[in-house]
């Protein structure tokens, strides 16, 4: 079945198709625009405002002029934290199994599907990672669409780049092609012929700073030496500045260094790991540019002032050493000019090139994540907690705009808060086919309005699961035993308290069993599928 004929049988498809219905229509009221933009494993000390030293003026300018959040919690992995950004659902109810790999469930409706409905312009550029086949964004709400439907790719030449639903590879041929300019490139447009009259909600996912490690090698000259202090030495200078601009509690403990990670006056490629940085700090700056092109585009358009963009990032930095002899659909056999890749972190094999597939490695990714423990795949702080920039001149109370809210959010957040200020319904009160969202509008804090607590936050993900309830936290990695911390008093998670506080460990835990019993299925969907296509073969 096909995303049409699936929204018609669940009494979606004349919202769709003619704006028709009153549970779905948009209520009165001038409506802003929507940017969502979202970074691929950065972690939360990367960014100017949020402590780093890499050049991301453009952002910052963001942060300056908008709201920053310093509670904001992703997902372990792209996977969940893309489903649950376009849906406001969590991924134990979200995904499916598709025919490539996870997928949307079709009973959850994307922030795409419900805009259109309301009347909005859709579009998309960049990195999918939600499944392929049917389940593709030009099918799931997205009027436009550029971009890769695979996890990660050079950034020179992307296997699985489409425009709408079309094989777009040859595209990458040009010889000035780069994945980060390419999605600036595409957003731009879809800005500037987007009619005035119609409001726009533009998703921008780059893969930025996923690996590989590939940047223009006058990017990666500009930040040559910067990192000659080594991995020891910058997180200490982050978590000066992290405390100094008010990210972090003066409280905060820095974590020490992973015990994986040999102290930097140990480590014998000093070189080659600087490259690394080099050329991870590289990509964050180009597309931290492109996203101030985009930001120009909206100006010149007049549309800055009514827009909501919001910036965060999927997961922590990853940790992962990319290993020569790792395969996969992503990876090219040569470049574009058809000379052998020599893919693997290998120590005097510098990055940067299209020749080269590599990582930043662990020691770096422990950087990234300062001030916090673990990395993406894990639920501990370092792989979940992440920046959060709201830019909305129209909508921020001026005296809130440059300043950090303490506000709990959480990924689930971002639907309801977008649907919300869109005055667009979501169609699950008036469906019972359509799942309604696990999150909740964080609107009023634009305005300095009060929330009750935030609910209950969960993960399960890869190599790590966590409920945080309040000011506790229980983590497990690895299916290692769980612990409990107390997130105002250590937020590091240094002190793990199950000893101390047995019974509020059991508590959380059967919380968070509860709410894992509660996913669905994940073959439910096909089935249902498979059953209705017998059942019109019989007809």
């Amino acid at each position: 079945m096909n995303r049409r004929d699936f929204l018609k049988d669940v009494g979606f498809g004349a919202v769709v198709f003619s704006l028709a219905g009153p549970a779905f229509a948009a209520r009165k009221g001038k409506r802003p625009n929507i940017v969502l933009i979202m970074s691929d494993d950065m972690g939360i000390s990367d960014l100017g405002c949020y402590g780093g030293e890499i050049d991301t003026p453009n952002l910052d300018a963001l942060a300056a002029g908008g709201l920053k959040f310093r509670n904001f919690y992703c997902e372990p992995m792209c996977i969940p934290a893309r489903a649950t950004l376009l849906t406001g659902i969590y991924e134990n109810k979200s995904l499916v199994r598709g025919q490539d790999g996870q997928a949307l469930r079709t009973s959850c409706l994307s922030i795409g599907e419900v805009l259109k409905s309301a009347g909005y312009a859709t579009a998309m550029s960049g990195k999918w990672h939600l499944g392929g086949g049917d389940n593709i964004p030009y099918n799931r709400g997205f009027d436009k669409y550029f971009g890769t439907i695979y996890g990660a790719g050079s950034f020179f030449a992307p296997l699985s780049l489409m425009r709408n639903n079309k094989k777009a590879e040859h595209e990458y041929m040009a010889e000035d092609f780069y994945y980060t300019d390419a999605i600036a490139d595409n957003a731009v447009d879809y800005i500037n012929h987007t009619p005035s009259r119609k409001p726009l909600m533009l998703y921008v996912a780059y893969t930025a700073a996923h690996w590989p490690l590939h940047a223009w090698p006058e990017d990666i000259e500009k930040y040559k030496g910067k990192y000659a202090m080594g991995w020891d030495e910058l997180r200490r200078q982050r978590f000066g500045r992290m405390k100094k601009l008010g990210v972090i509690d003066k409280n905060t403990k820095l974590s020490p260094r992973d015990p994986d990670v040999p102290a930097w006056k140990d480590e014998p490629h000093k070189d080659w790991q600087q490259r690394r940085m080099e050329v991870y700090a590289a990509q964050i700056d180009s597309m931290d540019r492109s996203i101030g092109r985009i930001i120009d585009a909206l100006r010149e358009t007049g549309r800055l002032d009514d827009t909501i963009v919001m910036f965060t990032t999927d997961n922590g930095g990853c940790h992962v050493e990319y290993g020569p002899n790792r395969k996969g659909d992503f990876l090219n056999e040569t470049t574009r000019d058809g000379i052998p890749l020599e893919p693997g972190n290998i120590p005097g094999l510098m990055p940067g090139a299209e020749v080269t597939f590599q990582s930043y490695g662990r020691g770096w990714a422990n950087a990234s994540n300062t001030p916090y423990r673990l990395f993406k795949l894990y639920a501990h702080q370092g792989g979940i907690r992440n920046p959060l920039i709201v830019h909305w001149p129209n909508g921020i109370k001026p005296g809130l705009r440059g300043t950090f809210t303490g506000r709990t959010a959480h990924m689930i957040d971002v639907m309801p808060t977008v649907l919300e200020a869109a005055n667009a319904r979501h169609p699950a009160s008036a469906n019972k086919d359509v799942l309604a969202m696990d999150g909740k509008s964080f609107l009023p804090v634009f305005s300095g309005k009060d929330l009750p607590p935030h609910d209950p936050m969960f993960w399960k993900w890869a190599s790590g699961k966590a409920v945080i309830d309040g000011k506790w936290k229980l983590a497990s990695s690895n299916k290692k035993t769980w612990e409990l911390y107390n997130l105002e008093d250590d937020p590091t998670e240094l002190s793990d308290l199950t000893g101390r506080y047995p019974e509020k460990a059991k508590d959380l835990e059967t919380m968070w069993d509860k709410w894992y019993q509660s996913g669905l299925d994940p073959q439910k969907d096909q089935v249902k599928k498979t059953q209705k296509a017998k059942s019109k073969q019989k007809k």
